[in-house]
């Protein structure tokens, strides 16, 4: 099971945002841990992608990775995902785009493999 702490709600209920994450987790067989989701306002993502990405300028989400290894004493802690709602066309993409970050696949690197699975479950879920 995934589990979610959420800050705000991006206008999705806690439900919703579990069945994302979980969604976009089980894509790369994790089906257990628990994730973080924070909704911020323009400035607080720019200072997080700058002290963080060393990008100053707001983007849309940003995830950052606990247990990467996935190994735990405990549940596994998959990490944080910091949503800017105004940043976003989509808050539910952003949902599984950070989750994905946090199973280790990353767009920047890949070969466009992420956003083609990003794409697809948007499919499932529309």
């Amino acid at each position: 099971m995934i589990g979610i702490d959420t800050v705000a709600s991006g206008g999705l209920t806690a439900l919703e945002l579990e069945e994302l994450c979980a969604l976009a987790l089980s894509s790369a067989a994790i089906s257990e841990g628990h994730v973080a989701i924070t909704f911020v306002d323009e400035d607080r993502i720019r200072e997080l992608n700058r002290d963080h990405r060393q990008i100053d300028e707001p983007t849309d989400v940003l995830s950052f990775g606990v247990d990467e290894d996935g190994i735990s004493a405990g549940p596994r802690e998959l990490g944080d995902i910091v949503i800017c709602p105004p940043c976003t066309e989509d808050v539910r993409a952003a949902v599984v785009h950070g989750a994905l970050h946090l199973t280790g696949m990353d767009h920047e690197t890949d070969n466009g493999e992420m956003l083609a699975l990003q794409s697809e479950l948007m499919r499932w879920i529309d």
